[in-house]
C-alpha cells in the first residue's frame, strides 16, 4: 500500500490510534521480528559465554514506550555485554 493509498482509506484519528498502540506495544506486521532476532541473538550470547549472568531474550529487545537511546548510549551498552563477556575491543574510538 502506499502512503496515498494510506491517506485516501484511513482518517487523521484512526492512524494516531495506530501510532499509539504500536509505541505501546512494539512494532505491528513484519516488522515484528524482533523477538526472533532476540531469541537468536540470546541464544549465541549463550553459547558464547562463560560463567556468569545467562543472557534473557528480553535483554535483546527494544523498550517500546520508553525514550529512545541515542547512539552514544547504544554503544555503551554493546560495550558493556561486550566486557561483561570478556571481549576486547580492537576499534578506535572517536568519543
Amino acid at each position: 500500500m502506499t502512503v496515498a493509498d494510506l491517506d485516501a482509506r484511513m482518517g487523521s484519528a484512526e492512524l494516531t490510534e495506530w501510532m499509539a498502540v504500536e509505541k505501546i506495544t512494539g512494532p505491528l506486521g513484519r516488522r515484528r521480528h524482533d523477538i526472533q532476532a532476540a531469541t537468536i541473538a540470546s541464544t549465541i550470547a549463550n553459547a558464547n559465554r562463560g560463567k556468569g549472568k545467562k543472557f534473557e531474550v528480553r535483554d535483546f529487545l527494544p523498550a517500546y514506550g520508553l525514550e529512545r537511546q541515542g547512539p552514544r548510549d547504544m554503544l555503551a551498552v554493546i560495550r558493556g555485554i561486550n566486557k561483561s563477556m570478556g571481549g576486547v575491543e580492537h576499534a578506535r574510538r572517536d568519543d
